[in-house]
């Protein structure tokens, strides 16, 4: 799966008076990514290849069109990506690292595949688990990325999300985790990337949905994450991910998701955040954009196509907040 942005653009040659998602279009439009090999972005952008059939593979099953990406060959070049220490790389020779063991993980449970990695995988899956429990810091229960220590809430979410689909989420100190997200929430009920850090849409919904999976919603400041939440949404209908930032489509999903997972998704228009995502899709040759009038790719059409799930957009698999 490629990352090369275009051909198309948001609003292409013009969109029509009625707002629709062309599903078909996009389809077409995921099909064909992984075709361009001719194209020196789809090169530059291999450190994000496993995230991008991830990507991919999401929003087909959610526009209804789960086979439309070859099986055998998904599953095949997930398991090329795996290393002797049960992680995965973004592609054949490129270090494992968290972000990209938690994508092929999602893969492999998307496709029904969890089987493979104990027929052709380097280590089974209780080797993938080790690889993401040793990661954890004993002292404060923050997670690194890989064997060179950076921590990041994404690091721990993503543990947690590939941890309880494998079953293993008892390999790693739930409680600790738990606590090291409650340290990184901030006064306005948002969570930042490490304690003292500001609050972050994308931040937030790593630290809730942590929070969801360790069942701890508890400990999170609803109303309080909920008015900051709502705030994102600009005149345009669009969400940004900070205060004084521009909207950017990936918030549908940040933001969207979050307010789900506090149970309140209804503090948002959701028919003016439907028309701004709507407007951001190229209508004649697939794909979404960040915002109107840019170059659309994969990362913003699955974001775009998920938030439009999140709100009940017809014709969409409903998609799980976390």
């Amino acid at each position: 799966m490629s990352l090369v942005s275009g051909p198309g653009r948001a609003g292409g040659n013009g969109l029509p008076n009625e707002l629709q998602l062309v599903i078909e279009e996009h389809v077409k439009y995921i099909q064909s990514l992984d075709k361009r090999k001719d194209e020196l972005e789809y090169w530059l952008t291999e450190h994000l290849r496993l995230n991008g059939v991830y990507w991919g593979l999401t929003a087909l099953h959610l526009l209804g069109h789960p086979d439309a990406l070859p099986r055998d060959e998904t599953i095949e070049f997930v398991i090329s990506c795996q290393h002797d220490n049960g992680g995965f790389g973004p592609a054949p020779g490129h270090d494992a690292h968290m972000l990209y063991t938690v994508s092929a993980v999602q893969i492999l449970v998307t496709v029904n595949a969890l089987d493979e990695l104990e027929k052709r995988g380097k280590t089974g899956r209780e080797g993938v688990g080790r690889f993401i429990a040793q990661l954890q810091s004993g002292d404060d229960g923050s997670f690194a990325g890989d064997e060179w220590g950076e921590t990041d809430t994404r690091f721990l979410f993503g543990a947690l999300n590939a941890l309880s689909l494998l079953r293993l989420l008892f390999y790693v100190d739930v409680t600790k985790a738990v606590s090291y997200v409650n340290a990184c929430a901030n006064f306005d009920g948002g969570y930042g990337v490490s304690p003292g850090a500001e609050s972050h849409a994308g931040q937030i919904f790593v630290c809730v949905g942590a929070l969801a999976i360790a069942d701890r919603l508890d400990l999170v400041d609803k109303d309080r994450l909920g008015s900051w939440l709502s705030e994102r949404q600009l005149d345009n209908g669009g969400l940004n991910g900070r205060p004084e930032k521009l909207e950017d489509v990936c918030y549908s999903w940040w933001v969207m998701s979050s307010l789900a997972m506090i149970g309140k998704l209804d503090w948002i228009d959701k028919a003016k955040l439907a028309e701004f995502i709507l407007r951001c899709q190229d209508p004649e040759l697939g794909g979404i954009a960040d915002r109107p009038g840019d170059a659309v790719d994969v990362f913003h059409t699955v974001f775009g196509i998920a938030g439009l799930s999140l709100i009940g957009y017809p014709g969409l698999k409903p998609v799980d907040p976390i």
